[in-house]
């Protein structure tokens, strides 16, 4: 798989140093408070396990399954929640993990909706913020990278559900996702 890459942006090593990091900030801010982690499916898994591993605080955990899609350039950004949180977040701290912020459409709405169940205070901690492609203001609280705008895979991104078992960040040769 590693052959499939134009480069590697970030090792396993960097990953998880960055990742202790993070977790060590996110630690602090909510010592002695209620959080629980959502992470939105598939990729940000990879990347909750090792965050929430890192954390040297108690917190819950949760998952949310999206389908974000677009049936013409006229509607970009259509959501369908495909698994529900099972936890209710009502007064708790809620902390979405992404594995990617780019546009930022699908957790605009995914915010909206669990203001809605009212819980304490949301935030956002995603893996790699692409800001430069961003179409509405999303707070980031947390983010490990910053990249460029390319397609990369690995630690849970992917490509036609490929290439989420990289231990590695990588941009993808273009000649594989345009073919």
């Amino acid at each position: 798989m590693i052959e499939d890459l134009e480069k590697i942006l970030f090792t396993e090593e960097e990953i998880h140093r960055r990742i202790k990091e993070v977790a060590g900030e996110i630690s602090s801010d909510y010592r002695g408070r209620d959080l629980v982690l959502v992470a939105v499916l598939k990729g940000a898994v990879f990347f909750m396990t090792h965050l929430a591993q890192a954390l040297s605080i108690p917190v819950r955990i949760d998952f949310l399954g999206i389908e974000s899609f677009s049936p013409g350039r006229a509607l970009p950004g259509v959501v369908r929640i495909s698994k529900d949180l099972d936890i209710a977040i009502q007064g708790m701290d809620v902390l979405i993990i992404e594995d990617i912020v780019d546009m930022g459409l699908t957790l605009r709405y995914l915010l909206n909706m669990l203001q809605e169940r009212h819980p304490h205070s949301t935030a956002v901690c995603t893996f790699v913020n692409k800001a430069t492609r961003r179409l509405v203001d999303i707070p980031v609280k947390y983010s490990c990278f910053e990249i460029p705008d390319r397609f990369v895979v690995g630690f849970g991104l992917d490509y036609g559900q490929l290439y989420r078992n990289l231990t590695c960040l990588g941009i993808l040769k273009k000649e594989i996702y345009q073919s």
